[in-house]
């Protein structure tokens, strides 16, 4: 039986489940994706399957390939289909890499990537593949047989008894049937994952990065050097690749390749990865290895690498062609089972039953469209245009078809932007780890874009004439993010805006030292943007606060998750642009019309004059370490004889 269609058209023009969903962005990769038709262009998905089933049997040992499709034929939804195949499974881990942002730091940044792919859920529910990973390495020392689950319940009570000396004790257990692992300390970060309150410290420090001298402490972890971080986060990679490929086969796959960037000596983002594909290849014990690509970057960069045939039979040593797997074009059907899919989630989960499975398209034009062999971004682009129903007696006089906004199919008032801003923000709102320190940089740019919409404007008594770089030797170079160039009370000012949420005290001073150096940065403010607390150990950090506070005139700008998200989510949206088909004018619009910089109280702190205090609710780094003085009773306790 049918919903009445009044309410489905009502639904119609009120929302639209393809408007903003034409590209497959990271966490669609990682959470619930789109819709997802595993026929088409089955071929591709079922190799790369193929392959991890063949090395989780000892047939191979590790396994290259690399997918080439034209922009919107479907690369991402392939690796979203096998990531959500694998999840369902326990013999595999997977790694995800799309962002590039240091090619000179590669390996550094693909540690990070390493990190932040096992912090998502695995084959349990709401444990992180870490966590995976440390019961297995538990129950393999210890000869037990408990789930990841079942440890985390019982951590607290064994740290509230035994205090740190818990984890040494597994951490020998383990090193004794693990005699080829080298650097102890990894093993001990990935069981502190096992506790709570410790694993958003743990998985910070396999990243690379510092911990507090508290949190070293509690924890016994030494804090890594920082003279070459490169060479050090290579074997950090090795080593924690390895220890998974003993339980699970390592699936890491490289996308979005297909970008201008280059590193100091001319290479490319697709040769960068290409090189380190090959060097993982010669290194991994055991793994899948998976590269998308366009087929000119496969052509005209992978191919003309010095060495090249070193590389492609690495990187396609699944084929024996030593060609990369291509992607087809849709047909019709492909097209009818698209729509389909898509139609039936969203009036299942607005509980409403069409006319027809492809109300309100009409299925001849569908296949129609199938006929001139389309990508799914093209169908998608389609789809989000014609979402419409005809304007009833009662619409009269209204506007409801979105033919003034793009083909939203919403209303004449949705702006182009939004559809994409609301699913980044979205995105954005399950994101953890909004506030970490792996997204410094990218709080800095979304601070960067919002003030260089509003210039040439006057806020909180700053009138804004330019956003500048800040001109600095390589050693003074990613301190202070940008400034801020105007006028205040008729006085030229010049405010120095340095995103901190690094941990580590020695990293800290160094940023406040140049933040309250005016004359040689040419400043007249400087501005310390910050969510936590400075630990009061770090002398040099907190003499720096203390300065910028009280003797420089500076100010410590508090920052808060519901103030940076919607900032983020448009920054992607600008990142992304040419994916969604959309202009910086567009986009700079859209943030204009919704005042997302002007409102935004973190821009107008930054901007206001200094109160010289530090602001109040920091989160503080280091209570959440304290060992838990709790017991846990929900599974029966195991005693630990340590």
């Amino acid at each position: 039986m049918t919903s009445t269609i009044s309410n489905i058209d009502n639904l119609i023009r009120n929302h639209n489940p393809f408007a903003g969903h034409t590209v497959v962005r990271p966490p669609q990769i990682w959470a619930k994706s789109f819709p997802d038709v595993p026929s088409i262009n089955a071929h591709a998905s079922n190799a790369v399957l193929e392959a991890v089933k063949q090395v989780r049997q000892g047939q191979r040992q590790v396994v290259g390939i690399t997918i080439t499709a034209e922009k919107g034929l479907g690369k991402s939804q392939i690796i979203s289909r096998i990531r959500h195949r694998l999840q369902v499974e326990t013999g595999a881990l997977f790694i995800y890499m799309s962002k590039y942002d240091n090619l000179n730091q590669i390996k550094y940044q693909f540690l990070q990537t390493v990190v932040s792919s096992l912090r998502a859920f695995g084959s349990y529910q709401g444990v992180m593949q870490w966590q995976e990973l440390a019961a297995t390495l538990i129950n393999e020392g210890k000869k037990w047989n408990y789930t990841p689950q079942q440890y985390i319940s019982l951590f607290p009570s064994w740290l509230s008894k035994h205090s740190n000396k818990v984890v040494e004790h597994f951490t020998d257990c383990i090193l004794q049937i693990k005699p080829h692992i080298n650097n102890p300390y990894i093993v001990k970060a990935i069981l502190w994952t096992l506790s709570s309150a410790h694993a958003i410290y743990a998985t910070h420090w396999l990243s690379g990065f510092e911990l507090t001298q508290t949190q070293a402490e509690t924890m016994v972890l030494p804090n890594p050097k920082r003279e070459d971080k490169e060479a050090e986060a290579l074997s950090t990679i090795r080593q924690i690749l390895d220890i998974t490929s003993d339980y699970r086969v390592p699936v890491i796959c490289f996308d979005e390749l297909d970008i201008a960037d280059a590193d100091d000596n001319g290479f490319t983002a697709a040769q960068v990865i290409a090189n380190l594909t090959k060097d993982l290849y010669n290194n991994l014990e055991r793994g899948v290895l998976l590269l998308a690509m366009y087929p000119e970057t496969w052509r005209d960069q992978v191919k003309t690498l010095p060495q090249a045939e070193a590389v492609i039979d690495r990187l396609v040593s699944e084929q024996r062609d030593r060609q990369p797997i291509t992607l087809n074009y849709l047909n019709s059907d492909d097209v009818l089972a698209i729509v389909f899919y898509w139609l039936k989630d969203f009036y299942e989960e607005n509980q409403l039953n069409p006319p027809h499975p492809f109300y309100p398209f009409d299925e001849n034009k569908l296949r129609d469209l199938g006929k001139g062999k389309p990508t799914i971004r093209a169908v998608l682009k389609w789809c989000a245009e014609h979402f419409v129903v005809s304007i009833s007696d009662d619409d009269t006089g209204k506007d409801n078809t979105g033919s003034g906004n793009g083909g939203s199919g919403t209303t004449r008032d949705t702006h182009p932007v939004e559809p994409y801003f609301e699913t980044e923000l979205a995105n954005i709102e399950g994101d953890i780890d909004v506030l970490s320190e792996e997204n410094n940089d990218a709080i800095a740019d979304a601070l960067l874009l919002a003030l260089r919409t509003i210039k040439k404007q006057t806020l909180e008594g700053v009138t804004i004439h330019e956003i500048e770089e800040i001109q600095a030797s390589s050693a003074d170079k990613g301190y202070i993010h940008f400034k801020v160039v105007g006028k205040e009370n008729k006085k030229a000012v010049k405010i120095g805006v340095a995103v901190l949420q690094q941990s580590g005290g020695k990293y800290q001073g160094a940023a406040l030292k140049r933040l309250t150096d005016y004359e040689k940065f040419d400043l007249t403010r400087g501005c310390l943007v910050r969510s936590k607390k400075i630990n009061p150990g770090a002398k040099a950090a907190r003499d720096g606060v203390r300065k910028l506070l009280s003797q420089k005139g500076g100010e410590w700008v508090l920052l808060q998750a519901q103030d940076i998200k919607p900032l983020l989510a448009i920054l992607f949206v600008h990142d992304n642009r040419e994916s969604y088909e959309l202009s910086e004018e567009q986009i700079i619009d859209f943030i204009q019309h919704k005042r997302l910089a002007i409102d935004n109280p973190l821009i107008r702190e930054i901007l206001s004059d200094p109160s010289g205090q530090e602001p109040e609710n920091l989160f503080d780094e280091d209570m959440p370490v304290s060992i838990p003085q709790t017991v846990s009773d929900s599974v029966d306790n195991i005693e630990l004889n340590i």
